[in-house]
Order: structure tokens, then C-alpha cells, then sequence
């Protein structure tokens, strides 16, 4: 008799283990761990993700690593990448689907020296301009292609750097401007010791080209299963829950951020000052997360934008985003 309510109360304890059992969810980042994912990484520390029920894992990104390529090889249900990239993976065969957009505004610009005679667009005519690659270029090339300048062949208007992530180039004169992140490539050409006054930048939000940049993106078939969405609408839930707590707690937020480095190549000073510059780029806090459809159609048209060599060829139209995963995540 012993025995046999043993074993019940093992069998019900298994079932009520398994019934709570967290859902998995796996987050491929852009970037390594620094404070352009401090949402995610304090939403992990401060368990927000676990009280929603979820065990998630965060996946650092880094300068050999797509977001779209490992979406596509199921080696995360999520990643965060730029629109950009993200739809021209999507016109190439991936199936990505923005989900949910964390940034609302664009952080990338070029800088130049002054010193290299540029002053205004008009004067990238002849320059070698710095561009980072792998998915990154191709807000650049539309800014370009509006321009009516040529990038490529034998003549090209622009010489087109190929830029490491680094700002090296800029500082050994190699390019006349480069690209940097409001956030963080900037800050780096003026801890190297260049003066603000000796710099000119242009933020793509205004010369009028800015793409959304930081979004989340699921694969479109999984998004036809609803419990799926659900397990997505609890991760984009608790996401932003992350960000609202790390923009009223950014030294803290810092903290976590340093603590999930495990590199050790960065500084509290570096990381707050990189956090400080972040917020600046999540303007809508009241409906955090949710995608415009109006920065998506502006986005769409900079892309096509391109002269003859456009990032994307034709319109994805509205199957490429998604309100459904965050209205579900926000319904009360």
C-alpha cells in the first residue's frame, strides 16, 4: 500500500513537473554583449523571463555571425537583426517576419574628418567612404543610390571600403568618413582623441534614409502554429518589460550588461555612456515594441531606392511584419 501511494504521489509529482515546465526560447543577437541588448539581458537577470514561464537562452552575435542565417537554420526562434538584412534575406528565400521592434529610431551615420574636405554629401564625390558588410551595407548603398552615386564598376563615384569593426580607417586617414553607431563607433573615434569640432557627421535619420534597426524576427511558417505565438508573446512581453526596467535603471542595467561580457573588453564608463545614447533610440515608450507601419513603408521605399542595383527589388508587402505576437503579448 506504501509503495503504491509512493508511486502515485512520484507519477503526480512528475506530471505537475512537466506540466510547468518552462518553454524554451532561443535569442540570436546581433552584436556582442554590450548595451544595445540590455533589455534582453536584464529581463534574463532580473527573471522576467522566468516568471513569464520561459527558459531563454540569449545567443551573443558577433563579426561571423548572420542573425538571418542562423534563423533559417532553426538555430534560434528569434533574432535580432536590421530590416535591412532582414528583408533581403527575406527576398532571397529566408522567411523572416518582424514580430516585434524594440528601436523605433536609426543609430547609424557616417563620420568623416573635416580635414578630408568633406562638409556636405556632395562631397563624398571621389572619397573613399568606410562600410561595414555582412548585412550592414546595404543602408549605405541605398543612401548612395539616392545620391546617384556609383559604388561599383570601373569608375565608381565612391570607393567603398570594405570596414572592419573598428575605426581604424578614420584614424589613419585610410577613409575620408566611416561608418559608426550613435552608440558606440563614434564614441571610440573620440576616445582615440579627435576632437568633436574636427568631425562631421551625417545620422541617417537626417539625410532621410534611416531603416529600422533592431527589430525581432521569427520564421513566417512557425508563426502559422498559435501556441507557438504565444511562447513568443510571453519572450516579447517580457522583453520589453526588460527595456522599460533598464532605461529607469541604467546603472544597474550596466551591471548586467558587464556581467554577461564575459570577455572583459569593456568598462562601466563605456557601457553607460553606450546605454545613454540607446534610449535615445526607443522614442515610443507608450507602445514600446510595436512595429509603424508607416517607419516599415519608409524603410521598404529607401531600400527600393537603390538606382540599378536597388537592396530589394520589389515590395514584401505586409507579410513580412506582424502585429500578431505583440498584441497578444500586450492584450490584458
Amino acid at each position: 500500500m506504501r509503495k503504491s501511494v509512493l508511486l502515485l504521489s512520484l507519477l503526480l509529482a512528475g506530471a505537475a513537473g512537466s506540466a510547468l515546465a518552462a518553454d524554451k526560447v532561443t535569442v540570436q543577437l546581433k552584436w556582442l554583449p554590450q548595451a544595445q541588448f540590455a533589455g534582453y539581458y536584464v529581463a534574463q537577470a532580473k527573471g522576467f523571463y522566468k516568471d513569464a514561464g520561459l527558459d531563454v537562452t540569449i545567443k551573443p552575435g558577433g563579426p561571423d555571425i548572420a542573425p538571418a542565417q542562423v534563423l533559417a537554420a532553426k538555430g534560434a526562434d528569434l533574432a535580432v537583426d536590421w530590416m535591412p538584412s532582414a528583408l533581403a534575406a527575406r527576398e532571397a528565400g529566408v522567411p523572416m517576419v518582424n514580430v516585434a521592434q524594440i528601436f523605433n529610431r536609426s543609430g547609424m551615420m557616417l563620420t568623416c574628418k573635416k580635414a578630408s574636405g568633406v562638409s556636405t554629401p556632395k562631397d563624398f564625390k571621389g572619397k573613399t567612404l568606410g562600410v561595414w558588410f555582412g548585412g550592414n551595407e546595404y543602408p549605405f548603398l541605398s543612401w548612395m543610390g539616392t545620391l546617384g552615386l556609383k559604388t561599383t564598376g570601373a569608375n565608381p563615384d565612391v570607393k567603398v571600403l570594405k570596414q572592419g569593426f573598428n575605426v581604424d580607417p578614420l584614424l589613419q586617414n585610410q577613409a575620408a568618413c566611416i561608418s559608426t553607431m550613435i552608440y558606440n563607433e563614434y564614441w571610440q573615434v573620440i576616445d582615440a582623441g579627435v576632437k568633436p569640432a574636427d568631425l562631421v557627421t551625417f545620422p541617417y535619420e537626417d539625410q532621410g534614409v534611416a531603416t529600422l534597426e533592431d527589430g525581432l524576427y521569427a520564421r513566417e511558417p512557425d508563426l502559422k502554429d498559435a501556441a507557438y505565438v504565444a511562447k513568443l508573446a510571453k519572450f516579447v512581453k517580457a522583453t520589453v518589460k526588460g527595456w522599460e526596467y533598464t532605461l529607469k535603471n541604467q546603472d544597474e542595467a550596466v551591471k548586467i550588461v558587464l556581467a554577461a561580457d564575459t570577455s572583459g573588453g569593456s568598462t562601466a564608463a563605456v557601457q553607460k555612456r553606450q546605454l545613454e545614447n540607446v534610449a535615445k533610440l526607443i522614442t515610443n515608450t507608450d507602445k514600446m515594441g510595436r512595429l509603424d507601419p508607416a517607419a516599415y513603408q519608409r524603410t521598404v521605399k529607401v531600400l527600393l531606392a537603390g538606382g540599378s542595383d536597388p537592396v530589394i527589388k520589389k515590395d514584401p508587402g505586409t507579410e513580412a511584419w506582424t502585429h500578431a505576437v505583440w498584441d497578444k503579448a500586450m492584450a490584458k
